[in-house]
């Protein structure tokens, strides 16, 4: 998902199909081809510099079709993704290996290598998929490419649609985000809303993975990894972490929009840039903690679930929000279980709830609205 500066949203719909039986092999030995010649592909493309389509074609597209099999137009998509796999990985100054395609997969072109008809997605080859289930609010919207997926024995087909920006009203406030390990705080002045975060899960799964792993090592090297069923299981465990984290991401960033937007409020939250390097200081369980949830993809879920919905956003720096007194400006201190005072004026509040009014008095200073310390009571 995708913004532009034409007033258009790039968004990918899902849409579950399924082949008929007697095709079902046939599809799933095409995404395993196409998977084999994509990795293939971006590794020759890498060592032997060919970042152009013309470069690329006459590397790849005799090898793609007879080697993997790959028909004309599908052979062609193949080599334009892995220039874009290549181009990203190149243009990342931290990157590791290679990226490599795992899931069995291809990359399709609408109205060449697929098209949509009659509750089926037609594909070259004359195979045809029947939709299961879809949402139906972007029909009207042109399809773009597509790229289907073979994942938890299901196949799934993401589309790319281009829909026009919703534009953004003027608020009338802000909703305030602020995050710890337990719960995601978003309010204001008036109101407050806390939603549990979803570590503990997350970490269930992480200690899975870390304990077969403890179980299949020794001193001197990590059998685990020769063993392939292990390392299977391992890595299982791990894939759940994450899917558990983005899940949850996905779920509050669209509730944090959603209020945002019922109650014609701006969504305000601090800029976390530099996060990582601050967290190097933390005791090693609580670095874990934070470093599992992900501070990054959240901010890139609200942002995209506020511009989708065309909601304001206010990004704020973020020192002080949780150390200052948000009625008189004065340093807090602590005065029990995560509450903050204020020895000079004698506000008090939870340390979350002192620092959402922090957030919301920057963005409105930012927004050019003069905040008045009298709204505030003790809590």
């Amino acid at each position: 998902m995708s913004s532009d500066n034409e007033g258009l949203l790039t968004l990918t719909i899902k849409m579950q199909v399924s082949p008929k039986p007697d095709s079902y092999r046939e599809l799933f030995d095409l995404l395993k081809r196409y998977r084999d010649a994509l990795n293939y592909s971006v590794r020759a493309i890498v060592e032997n510099n060919a970042l152009t389509l013309s470069k690329a074609h006459k590397l790849l597209y005799d090898t793609l079709k007879e080697r993997f099999g790959l028909p004309s137009k599908i052979a062609q998509d193949c080599y334009r993704e892995a220039i874009t796999i290549a181009r990203s990985w190149l243009r990342n100054p931290s990157r590791g290996r290679i990226p490599v395609a795992k899931s069995p997969r291809v990359w399709l072109t609408h109205g060449y290598s697929y098209r949509i008809k009659n509750g089926y997605v037609e594909l070259l080859g004359d195979l045809k998929l029947r939709i299961i289930g879809w949402d139906r609010r972007y029909d009207s919207y042109p399809s773009g490419d597509a790229r289907l997926v073979f994942r938890g024995g299901k196949f799934v087909l993401h589309i790319s649609k281009r829909v026009p920006k919703p534009g953004k009203y003027t608020p009338i406030g802000v909703l305030a985000v602020d995050v710890n390990e337990k719960h995601i705080v978003l309010g204001n002045s008036r109101v407050e809303y806390r939603f549990e975060t979803a570590i503990e899960r997350a970490l269930h799964y992480r200690y899975l993975a870390e304990r077969l792993q403890r179980k299949y090592s020794s001193p001197r090297y990590s059998a685990w990894l020769r063993r392939r069923e292990v390392r299977r299981r391992v890595g299982y465990f791990y894939g759940k972490t994450r899917n558990v984290v983005e899940d949850w991401i996905k779920k509050v960033s669209h509730k944090i929009a959603m209020l945002a937007k019922q109650n014609q409020y701006a969504v305000a939250r601090e800029d976390l840039t530099g996060l990582v390097e601050n967290l190097r200081k933390l005791p090693r369980d609580h670095r874990i903690r934070l470093l599992i949830l992900s501070y990054r993809r959240l901010e890139f879920w609200v942002d995209w679930q506020a511009e989708k919905h065309g909601v304001p956003v206010a990004v704020v720096e973020s020192r002080g929000t949780s150390a200052t007194c948000p009625k008189c400006g004065n340093r807090v201190k602590e005065n029990g279980y995560r509450t903050l005072k204020c020895t000079k004026c004698g506000f008090e509040a939870d340390r979350d709830t002192i620092a959402v009014l922090n957030i919301e008095t920057k963005a409105l200073s930012e927004m050019g609205v003069v905040s008045d310390p009298a709204r505030l009571l003790p809590r």
